[in-house]
């Protein structure tokens, strides 16, 4: 089961400038590449539009041992690159698209990796995108489920925190408004579009699960709790 670091918001905002838990990953460099069991996943970004208050990124420099701190947004043929170098380390099971950013900020470099991926590994290797749900609000005018789709993208993990605009603002910390409805949006359309699409929510105090799972429900969509561990280590 995935996993995400959590402390309380008292906690939080009294310990967010101690340098502990920003321990750098063994003097890594960045990567747009890294990998956790049987699947590699895909850093290409770290710019986000939500500002998520428990995120990971503001505890730690990476996983697994991984910098996941990007220096610059790198261009499709790197990431393709070392993409390429990766997969010949042993047989994955799944590509993911999942860093330190919201990987539809970046729809293009995302569609032309994906593209590759399907050309290179076929069948073989599944594609999936962990997302906040912006996507349409990030690139208007365009139909991002379909684009996906048609790249070769099979199943998309969309992240909810909230189960209204209130709560899931004061969670997610989107930077514009209507990013709850936003996330509902993109779901909808994802569902429409043939993929496979599940919703996930983070177990803390401060989300209500269930009400969560109601919305979920109400989408036609399961519901994916992912579990979280402290970050003093």
């Amino acid at each position: 089961m995935e996993t995400v670091n959590y402390i309380g918001k008292c906690a939080f905002r009294n310990l967010r400038s101690v340098k502990d838990l920003n321990g750098v990953c063994g003097g890594e460099k960045p990567r747009s590449v890294y990998w956790l069991d049987e699947s590699l996943y895909l850093n290409i970004t770290n710019r986000c539009s939500n500002d998520c208050w428990f995120c990971f990124r503001n505890f730690k420099q990476g996983v697994g041992g991984f910098n996941l701190k990007l220096e610059g947004e790198p261009t499709a043929a790197e990431v393709i690159a070392e993409l390429e170098a990766a997969l010949g380390l042993r047989r994955w099971v799944e590509v993911v698209f999942c860093g330190f950013g919201e990987p539809t900020a970046r729809l293009d470099v995302l569609l032309e990796v994906a593209r590759w991926v399907r050309k290179r590994c076929g069948g073989a290797v599944a594609v999936r995108v962990d997302t906040n749900g912006h996507g349409y609000a990030l690139n208007e005018g365009r139909d991002v489920a379909e684009e996906l789709r048609a790249v070769g993208v099979s199943r998309v993990s969309v992240s909810l925190n909230g189960y209204d605009e209130a709560s899931y603002a004061e969670n997610c910390r989107p930077k514009f408004a209507g990013g709850f409805a936003a996330v509902v949006d993109f779901v909808g359309k994802a569902k429409a579009a043939g993929l496979d699409v599940e919703v996930s929510v983070v177990r803390m105090p401060e989300v209500d699960v269930e009400r969560v799972r109601a919305v979920a429900d109400s989408l036609g969509v399961p519901l994916r709790v992912r579990e979280y561990v402290p970050c003093f280590w």
